[in-house]
């Protein structure tokens, strides 16, 4: 089965308003100014869309107005993950009937399942929908084991629906270790980018991206292009907001980064509360540096 995903593909943060009520207007504007900066696919309601928070038709309207908006410019994968089968594959419903290209999934949530569990869970969701699948491994987002590269290979093997797999494990090797296996391996943290790159990476879905597309889209090309030296400044301005994608408030985090750039995307659904004092002060401090490293192209916007 196939599914090309390769440059780079932000986890869509989704905007809410003061009553923490979907904010299509936001929502439009946050893809739109993704797309302008030249990113190549979007990622609907996964775990930096809040998807936990939201219920099955929010999880559709979210994953409507995104693919809508991307209007064809770019492709759009939706989040399905759940802890049984059963509800992913409805959640795979709702996402083919707006029209995206392919689904992103964790393992069941919450259970660490042994291998022939997860082949049957897998298993059951390819047979359940005709959407490429893309292999989340993500223990912390999970709330299971981490999946070896043994396993993440033996699950491409024996299921043929798994096209592609972002690895999220925090082990850049990892990423080494599957270049061979029959499927894209995107890079799944952004505090490894480029060395996943290097290793081999297709693509990288990415949270910083939401904030500055510009600068992770001119890393890709930069290592595409093989060259090191103007990857590693890019790197390096990129770096220190990167480094809070891998937190349990990269959701805080990241649209806090937005306001600081002039990109209003609401506050975020309980149980997530606002930063405190310090963590804002850090945010402040990682986009000084991304402004002062970056070029004058740098990614700076203002949704209304």
């Amino acid at each position: 089965m196939s599914l090309s995903f390769p440059g780079v593909i932000p986890a869509v943060l989704t905007p809410f308003d003061d009553r923490h009520e979907i904010d299509s207007a936001k929502l439009k504007a946050h893809a739109d100014f993704m797309i302008e900066g030249g990113v190549h696919g979007l990622v609907a309601v996964g775990t930096m869309g809040e998807a936990p928070s939201m219920s099955r038709d929010e999880r559709q309207e979210v994953t409507r107005i995104v693919v809508d908006r991307a209007g064809g410019r770019v492709p759009v994968l939706a989040g399905v993950s759940a802890p049984s089968a059963r509800q992913v594959v409805e959640y795979c419903a709702d996402a083919a009937e707006v029209g995206v290209t392919g689904v992103m999934l964790l393992p069941p949530l919450l259970y660490d399942a042994h291998y022939p569990e997860l082949l049957d869970f897998y298993r059951e969701v390819d047979r359940g929908t005709e959407l490429p699948i893309m292999l989340y491994n993500n223990p912390k987002a999970s709330g299971t084991e981490d999946l070896s590269a043994e396993t993440i290979a033996s699950l491409i093997d024996d299921v043929s629906g798994i096209a592609a797999v972002k690895e999220c494990s925090g082990d850049a090797r990892r990423i080494a270790a599957l270049q061979g296996a029959d499927a894209e391996i995107l890079i799944g943290g952004d505090d490894w980018a480029l060395e996943g790159f290097f290793a081999g990476s297709t693509g990288w879905v990415s949270g910083v991206a939401n904030v500055a597309p510009r600068e992770c889209v001119r890393l890709y090309e930069e290592c595409r292009a093989g060259d090191i030296e103007a990857a590693r400044q890019t790197y390096q301005a990129l770096l220190p907001l990167s480094r809070l994608d891998m937190t349990s408030k990269l959701v805080q985090y990241f649209k806090s980064a937005a306001l600081h750039l002039g990109m209003d995307l609401g506050g975020c659904r309980p149980p997530r509360l606002a930063l405190n004092a310090v963590e804002e002060a850090e945010v402040a401090a990682c986009i000084k540096v991304l402004e002062s490293l970056a070029s004058p192209t740098a990614s700076t916007g203002s949704i209304a």
